[in-house]
């Protein structure tokens, strides 16, 4: 249905979970992909994977906060590929010191671990948006995913910085996709992704305990969920791909909540 083959797709923090997910379900559809990390190690494992699959790859460590950096690799790319097609900006999240205890209040927040965070999670969101987005904008067409979170749609305990983070990059993703419309092309289409609850290596230890269990706080998302279960990460590729889709061609500046149901129940 999603027909996106022989497009060319640039993946920031590709050789995470997330990102490492959304690139291995293009690959298997026929996108080329770029894989971006700096991780030197993450890179180069997540290139050897997805050429196993026989999909068309390349990889580039270059770090979303370095625009010199990111207008290279791009550089690059172009003279190897020609085109960018597909921006998926999945590099991103959380800091132990920009996440609170339960003991603790917001005045025990590491600053700078929260100026980290929101540098992360929003600048290293707006500036490979620029970068590959000026190569879209010379060509007249293509697609940027941002990721957006739960944690914009209303306060969450513990976890400030990602919030703030997270909510910039709605507003972002807003403004981005009307730049582009209007005064570049309604073909360059800028939508987000509001993941619910996934239980991965960055939040593991918050939603499980040692034993296996579920913590209090799992509990509570879940009885925040109508669907009563925390996400599995590949359920986020469909949504992914149909943004990325010309079935997706008259929507721009979304952001999707994949949750469950999370974001649309007030608990009672």
């Amino acid at each position: 249905m999603f027909d996106l083959k022989d497009k060319v797709a640039v993946v920031t923090g590709g050789g995470g979970v997330l990102g490492g997910s959304i690139a291995k379900s293009l690959v298997e559809i026929g996108v080329k992909v770029a894989i971006l990390d700096i991780r030197e190690e993450n890179v180069k494992a997540r290139v050897e994977e997805l050429e196993g699959l026989g999909g068309d790859v390349l990889g580039f460590v270059s770090s979303v906060l370095d625009v010199a950096e990111l207008k290279s690799t791009r550089d690059d790319l172009l003279q190897k590929w020609g085109k960018v097609d597909i921006l998926i900006n999945a590099a991103g999240g959380n800091l132990p010191g920009a996440t609170l205890t339960e003991e603790q209040t917001v005045f025990d927040m590491k600053i700078e671990d929260f100026e980290k965070v929101n540098s992360l999670n929003m600048n290293g969101t707006v500036y490979p948006s620029l970068v590959f987005g000026e190569a879209m904008a010379e060509k007249g067409e293509g697609s940027i995913i941002t990721i957006s979170s739960m944690a914009t749609y209303s306060a969450i305990t513990r976890v400030l910085g990602y919030s703030t983070a997270k909510t910039a990059i709605n507003i972002f993703t807003q403004w981005m996709a009307m730049e582009m419309a209007t005064k570049f092309s309604e073909k360059i289409r800028v939508n987000s992704i509001a993941p619910g609850f996934f239980i991965g290596d960055q939040n593991r230890k918050v939603l499980i305990n040692p034993d296996g269990s579920y913590t209090e706080r799992s509990k509570k998302v879940l009885a925040r969920t109508p669907m009563g279960r925390f996400g599995d990460i590949k359920e986020l590729n469909g949504a992914v791909k149909f943004l990325c889709s010309d079935e997706a061609s008259f929507i721009t500046g979304v952001i999707l909540p994949i949750d469950g149901g999370f974001s649309s129940f007030s608990g009672v």
